[in-house]
C-alpha cells in the first residue's frame, strides 16, 4: 500500500473554555436576529421599570439607531455596569423565581448580547439623583448628563462587530415594519402605557394611554387605535374562566380568557391578525392557536383564518416562559385544560346569535332581551297581523304550528338519515308549557318579518334597520345542525354511542411509526367511538380493519394516518367530537329544506323566529353566511335618494 496518498489526520484540538467576547456574540445570534428583537427586548425592559410613556427612535429602519426612551423607575450608577454584563438582571434571584416569572425580562441576557454586536450606550436617571449618568458599552466610562428620570438605551450601527450578520437583512421598510411590529404587540397589551415610534424624524405610529391596567374601557380603546376601529366592530367579547373542582384544594388554579374575537364574516387569508398574550407576554402557542381555530370550526369558510386578540390569565408556576431565547414560545404543565378553556371561551362568544345586534354610526348595538326566545317551546304566541305594514288578513296563529308545518319533510328526511346511526336515541320529550309570555312588540324582531320569497332560494324580510336577505338552505341547514348535535350530547349523557362501522374484506396494512403504533395501543377505545378499528399486525405495521360506514370507499390508509396524528397531538374527546359533527353536518345537510320549496309566509316566519333562538344561526354548516343585512341607508343610495 502507498502511504503518501493517504489523507493526512486531522491535529487534535484540546478542549477549552471559550472567551467572554465570543460567549457573548454567540448569544447575540440566539437572542437579536434582526433590529425587531432589539427593539423587544428594549420595551420589554421599560415596561418592568414600570414606564407609563415608552419613545423608540430609529434610523435606517434600526440598523444605524435604536433609541428606547422610558420614563420608568431607572438604574442606579454603581449598577449600571452590570447592567451590561451577562446573567446580570434585578427580574430574579432564584430557580423558584424562574420558575414562576411575573416580568418580560428575566434572563439577563439582552443587553449583554446587543452589547457585543453594536455601539451601546445607557443613559439612566434614579428618582431623588441630581442628575443622570452616560455609561459608554465598550469603553465602560461614566459620565454625568441631563436627563428627567427613567432611562434611555441607544443601540448604534447593529452588527458592526459580525458584518456577515448584516448580509441578512432586508431593506430598511421591511426591518422597520419589522420594529412597529413588536411595539404594536406590546401595545395591545398593555393599554395603561403609551408608545410612541419616530423614524428618520417622523412620527410614525403613537398609541396614547388610554386608562389604568386592567381596565376593560381602556383594552377596548387600545385594540381599537391598534388593530382599527373595524376589528370592535366586528368581533364579540370572550369573557370565560375555569371554576375550581369542589372538593378538590389542590386543584390547579382558574385560567381566565378574555378578549376580543372577530365574527366569521371577519376572516382573513392570512394570520396576521391572531394576537395571543399569557400573563402579559405575546407567545405564539400551537395549543391556544388550535383552540382558538377549532372554536371557529363550524362557522368559518374554507381555509380562511379568523382575527382574535385573546389574554389569558395563569398562574405563574403552571407555565414555563423559559423555552426559547426570544421568549417567544410558552410550555404549559396541562396544555390540555389550556386548550379547553381557550375553545369553549371563543365557542360560547361565538354562540350568540347576532341578529339582535344592528350598526349604527359605526356602532354597535344590542337589542333589548329577545322575548322571542321562549315561543318556540310555548307555541301560543300570535302573530300581529299588521306588523311593519303588511297587511295578513287571516287568523292568529301558532309559532311552534308554522314551524310544524315547515318542518313535516325534514322530520322523514332526519329519522331516515338517522338509521345510519342507530346508536342514537331520540331526543328527550319537551318541558311542559309555562306561562305564556308578554306579546311581543311589533319591529321588535331581529330578523323582521317575511315579505316574499326570491327565486324559492331567498326570503326577504323587513326589520327596524331595513331590508333582510335569508338563504332559507343555509339557515336551516344550521337549526338542524344544532338540534342534532344537541341530540347526541343528550346521548353521550346517557351513555357512549359509536359511530356505525363497516368491516373490510381485506385489512388495509400500512408501515407505522413508533408514535403511531403506540397511540392506536393508547386509544383502542376512541378509535372504537370514531369506527375505526385499528390493530398492530406486527411491530412496526398496523392493519386497519374497519372504517365508518359513511367513509368506506375512502381511503383507509389516509383516514387512519391522519386520525392517529391528531389523537397523538390533542385530547382523544376533541376528535371524536369533530368527527360527530362532521356527520351530524353531512345530516344535516340532506335533512335542510331545499331550495326552490315555495313557503308560506307563515313558515317563512317561524325560520326567522328558529334563527334567532339558535345558536351560531348566522353561518351555516360550512361557514357561508345566512343573512345579510341591507340598511335604509344603503337602499336610499342605490336610488339616489336625498341627493
Amino acid at each position: 500500500m502507498n502511504t503518501s496518498t493517504a489523507s493526512p489526520t486531522a491535529p487534535r484540538r484540546p478542549i477549552r473554555e471559550l472567551p467572554d467576547t465570543l460567549i457573548s456574540q454567540i448569544a447575540a445570534g440566539e437572542v437579536v436576529e434582526r433590529p425587531a428583537s432589539v427593539v423587544r427586548e428594549l420595551v420589554d425592559n421599560a415596561l418592568d421599570a414600570g414606564a407609563s410613556q415608552i419613545t423608540v427612535r430609529l434610523l435606517a429602519g434600526g440598523v444605524r439607531l435604536i433609541s428606547v426612551e422610558d420614563d420608568g423607575s431607572g438604574i442606579l450608577p454603581e449598577e449600571l455596569p452590570i447592567a451590561l454584563k451577562r446573567h446580570a438582571t434585578s427580574k430574579i434571584g432564584s430557580l423558584a423565581d424562574l420558575e414562576s416569572v411575573g416580568t418580560m425580562g428575566f434572563r439577563g441576557e439582552a443587553l449583554a448580547a446587543i452589547n457585543a454586536i453594536a455601539d451601546c450606550a445607557l443613559l439612566s436617571r434614579v428618582g431623588g439623583q441630581a442628575h443622570a449618568y452616560l455609561l459608554e458599552g465598550q469603553t465602560g466610562e461614566i459620565t454625568p448628563v441631563a436627563r428627567g428620570t427613567g432611562t434611555t438605551v441607544e443601540v448604534k450601527e447593529l452588527f458592526f462587530s459580525t458584518p456577515a450578520r448584516r448580509k441578512f437583512l432586508k431593506t430598511d421598510a421591511t426591518e422597520l415594519a419589522h420594529c412597529v411590529e413588536a411595539v404594536r404587540r406590546h401595545a395591545l397589551a398593555r393599554p395603561d402605557v403609551g408608545f410612541a415610534i419616530w423614524h428618520e424624524g417622523k412620527l410614525v405610529e403613537q398609541w396614547r394611554r388610554c386608562g389604568e391596567a386592567g381596565s376593560l374601557p381602556a383594552l377596548e380603546q387600545r385594540l381599537a387605535d391598534v388593530l382599527g376601529s373595524d376589528f370592535v366592530a366586528r368581533s364579540v367579547w370572550v369573557d370565560f374562566s375555569t371554576s375550581a373542582a369542589p372538593g378538590r384544594p389542590d386543584y390547579a388554579p382558574v385560567i381566565k380568557v378574555w378578549g376580543r374575537a372577530g365574527i366569521p364574516d371577519a376572516a382573513r387569508a392570512r394570520s396576521d391578525q391572531q394576537f395571543c398574550y399569557v400573563n402579559g407576554r405575546f407567545v405564539r402557542d400551537k395549543v391556544i392557536t388550535h383552540a382558538a381555530r377549532s372554536a371557529y370550526e363550524d362557522v368559518l369558510h374554507g381555509q380562511r383564518q379568523p382575527v382574535y386578540a385573546l389574554y389569558i390569565e395563569i398562574d405563574p408556576t403552571r407555565v414555563d416562559v423559559n423555552v426559547h431565547p426570544t421568549k417567544i414560545e410558552v410550555r404549559f404543565r396541562d396544555s390540555r385544560e389550556v386548550h379547553q378553556a381557550v375553545r369553549h371561551a371563543v365557542e360560547s362568544a361565538l354562540a350568540a346569535p347576532r341578529a339582535g345586534q344592528t350598526m349604527t354610526n359605526g356602532t354597535t348595538t344590542s337589542s333589548p332581551a329577545p322575548a322571542w326566545t321562549s315561543e318556540l317551546s310555548h307555541g301560543n304566541q300570535p302573530i300581529t297581523p299588521t306588523a311593519h305594514g303588511v297587511d295578513r288578513a287571516q287568523a292568529p296563529f301558532s309559532y311552534a304550528q308554522a314551524a310544524m308545518r315547515f318542518d313535516a319533510p325534514l322530520g322523514h328526511r332526519v329519522t331516515d338519515m338517522g338509521a345510519l346511526w342507530a346508536a342514537t336515541p331520540p331526543p328527550a320529550p319537551a318541558a311542559a308549557p309555562a306561562e305564556a309570555p308578554s306579546p311581543l312588540p311589533a319591529g321588535d324582531w331581529p330578523l323582521g318579518r317575511a315579505l316574499a320569497q326570491l327565486k324559492g332560494i331567498y326570503i326577504l324580510a323587513e326589520n327596524a334597520q331595513g331590508l333582510v336577505m335569508v338563504d332559507m338552505h343555509a339557515a336551516h341547514e344550521r337549526i338542524v345542525y344544532e338540534r342534532l348535535k344537541a341530540q347526541w350530547a343528550d346521548a353521550q349523557t346517557r351513555g357512549s354511542a359509536a359511530l356505525p362501522s363497516q368491516p373490510l374484506l381485506i385489512p388495509a396494512t400500512f408501515a407505522a411509526t413508533p408514535l403511531e403504533v403506540a397511540t392506536a395501543e393508547a386509544n383502542a377505545a376512541t378509535l372504537q367511538l370514531l369506527g375505526l378499528d385499528i390493530t398492530p399486525f406486527s411491530g412496526k405495521t398496523l392493519a386497519v380493519r374497519a372504517v365508518p360506514t359513511t367513509l368506506a370507499r375512502g381511503d383507509a390508509v389516509e383516514l387512519a394516518r391522519s386520525v392517529l396524528a391528531e389523537l397523538s397531538q390533542h385530547e382523544a374527546s376533541t376528535v371524536v367530537q369533530r368527527a360527530h359533527n362532521e356527520l351530524l353536518g353531512t345530516m344535516a345537510c340532506h335533512g335542510a329544506v331545499r331550495a326552490n320549496r315555495q313557503l308560506a309566509l307563515e313558515e317563512m316566519d317561524a325560520l326567522l323566529r328558529q334563527m334567532e333562538a339558535t345558536e351560531r344561526s348566522d353561518q351555516c354548516n360550512h361557514g357561508r353566511p345566512t343573512w345579510r343585512q341591507i340598511s335604509l341607508r344603503e337602499l336610499d343610495a342605490l336610488f339616489m335618494r336625498g341627493r
